[in-house]
């Protein structure tokens, strides 16, 4: 990791590319960023709208529209870029529609001597993210997807909401697929150091377990209602994605619930799938291997097993 500039370049600037670059400017969280987007144009107004905001704000970053010879000293590079689904068109197709948009994001990037950590939010985001890894050819532990960071995030908001606690002191997350198979370990959550079930049975009646169903459901649903209301999902991403940066510059060794390449943990290898996870300049410094129930052991499998064979038939066709 250099010392001097922190850089990162952000491909794609799209809706969620660019709440991205929005919630990096408010928060001063680089000095110098990157836009690149197939559409030039398009990147170099949002590098001008940027710009015009940084009378207003406490941060002193350098932002312009630049291309893929940029990388070459970057720190990150963030993939937002991708194609829409189009009406009609199965997962498989446009993973392979992906596939090829990210050949041709990914050998460039190399090709510039970039030597920094990838971090991926394109979706399928586990599935992209193994697609970064194979085609780039990095050290797994420098390519890094957004996985369930924003999901256990929403979790925490929710849980905090119903137990009435701050968000920040819930300590619970969200594992798995970002997806349809992901789960909530409630083994695993606290509030502070206090089991969240035991909070639950001491509550005469007030809190039910059951409720917990409906939490862990509205969290696996968030996106399909925000997608209904407003036709995408941005804001939210686009602050994780900040947060997973700001770990990575600063060296944090922060946990965060990411897409990483497991390598027996849980049980399961050569998949990438969210789990907590220690992150520094390094990237990836670590897997955190939580205790899990029979069951929460049962459905990560099953979840790990999806995303494995997903990968499998779109390497087949």
């Amino acid at each position: 990791m250099r010392n001097d500039k922190r850089k990162v370049v952000l491909v794609g600037c799209g809706m969620v590319g660019m709440s991205y670059a929005y919630a990096m400017l408010n928060q001063n969280a680089v000095d110098e960023l990157v836009l690149i987007d197939v559409n030039k144009l398009r990147a170099e107004g949002e590098a001008m709208d940027l710009n015009h905001g940084l009378a207003f704000s406490g941060s002193h970053m350098r932002i312009w529209a630049g291309d893929y010879s940029d990388c070459t000293n970057a720190d990150i590079v963030v993939i937002c870029a991708g194609v829409a689904q189009a009406p009609g068109e199965n997962r498989r197709d446009l993973l392979k529609r992906n596939m090829v948009v990210f050949k041709s994001i990914i050998d460039p990037i190399t090709e510039s001597g970039f030597n920094g950590i990838f971090l991926v939010a394109t979706n399928p985001v586990d599935i992209m993210t193994e697609i970064t890894y194979k085609l780039s050819g990095f050290n797994p532990r420098r390519v890094i997807g957004s996985g369930t960071a924003l999901d256990s995030a929403r979790l925490r908001y929710l849980l905090g909401s119903y137990i009435q606690a701050d968000p920040r002191s819930v300590h619970a997350y969200v594992i798995g697929e970002h997806g349809d198979s992901e789960f909530v370990p409630w083994s695993n959550a606290t509030l502070a150091t206090k089991p969240i079930t035991d909070i639950i049975a001491e509550s005469n009646g007030k809190l039910s377990i059951e409720e917990l169903d409906r939490i862990e459901e509205d969290v696996r649903t968030a996106a399909y209602k925000i997608i209904e209301a407003k036709r995408a999902t941005y804001y939210g991403i686009g602050m994780s994605l900040t947060r997973i940066t700001k770990a990575i510059l600063g060296d944090e060794n922060s946990v965060l619930t990411v897409s990483a390449n497991l390598r027996g943990e849980y049980g399961q290898n050569d998949v990438f799938v969210g789990v907590p996870c220690v992150i520094n300049s390094a990237g990836i410094q670590r897997i955190l291997e939580f205790s899990l129930t029979d069951e929460e052991k049962a459905k990560f499998a099953k979840s790990c097993d999806e995303l494995r064979a997903t990968y499998a038939e779109l390497e087949d066709k």
